[in-house]
């Protein structure tokens, strides 16, 4: 195992490290757009290889979730901390101003590629379709409307069942992407475990030089929010490479999200 220090930051430059853990953090404000079923909220949808956790910062409403084991609708005020695995179809109602912070693993993934929407199945069978559907053009307020109510209707389909034949359609919407989402885990999360580890080994023999490189990183919240899936969403870019300058510390734009972001 490699014992030798890092590399030191570059000198006199403000460095950005990694979120703890190889994690990815949003800020979300809740759509409060009504739905057909008279709830307003956020897009139905999947992830495949990520977890994702709600902490809550302000309103109310509840996290509905529909995987194998059944449906659930979870309440969710300040100070509730809720999380669900890869499989967990979720929807976030808005009961009236909910606020959330979301933490992502992978580096923030689930809002830069691992996400399928509970489309009806007829769209699902068909990848051109389906980037239609999940496209924002024209009106990105109307457009992200739209597709909240064709994956609610689909989600409405999904708890009367089809959730196998769901999950196969995802796996095949999103299987030219693994190999990509492969590079991102090892970049964040697995090069943090890592990193860990080798310091663990430094300890062990006795080597204190990593301590010499503490680092405290700043990220301003965007200024501008995104129509994301379940809501307007502020997202904080954070690189890969633990030793990357920051962007926007003298006024320069803030890192760009992920290009796959909804």
């Amino acid at each position: 195992m490699d014992l030798r220090a890092p590399d030191p930051p570059y000198r006199g430059t403000p460095v950005v490290t990694r979120l703890p853990g190889g994690v990815g953090i949003s800020g979300l404000t809740v759509y409060d757009w009504e739905a057909a079923d008279g709830l307003c909220g956020g897009t139905p949808h999947m992830h495949l290889v990520c977890s994702e956790a709600y902490v809550v910062v302000d309103g109310a409403g509840s996290v509905q979730t529909l995987a194998t084991s059944g449906f659930a609708d979870t309440p969710l005020h300040p100070g509730d901390v809720v999380w669900f695995t890869p499989g967990t179809i979720h929807r976030l109602v808005n009961d009236g101003g909910l606020r959330l912070l979301v933490l992502m693993q992978n580096s923030g993934l689930p809002e830069a590629g691992d996400a399928v929407f509970t489309f009806p199945a007829p769209v699902l069978a068909d990848p051109h379709a389906y980037q239609a559907a999940a496209a924002l053009t024209g009106d990105r307020a109307a457009a992200a409307r739209r597709r909240r109510d064709l994956a609610l209707e689909g989600f409405l389909d999904l708890r009367e069942g089809g959730l196998r034949e769901f999950h196969i359609a995802a796996h095949r919407l999103k299987g030219e992407l693994l190999g990509d989402w492969q590079i991102r885990w090892r970049a964040g999360p697995l090069a943090a475990a890592e990193e860990t580890g080798r310091q663990l080994e430094r300890l062990k023999a006795g080597d204190l030089s990593h301590l010499d490189h503490g680092a405290v990183s700043r990220l301003e919240r965007p200024e501008h929010p995104l129509f994301g899936m379940c809501g307007l969403l502020h997202p904080y870019a954070v690189p890969d490479s633990p030793t990357r300058p920051i962007r926007g510390a003298s006024g320069s734009p803030h890192p760009r999200p992920p290009k796959e972001l909804f």
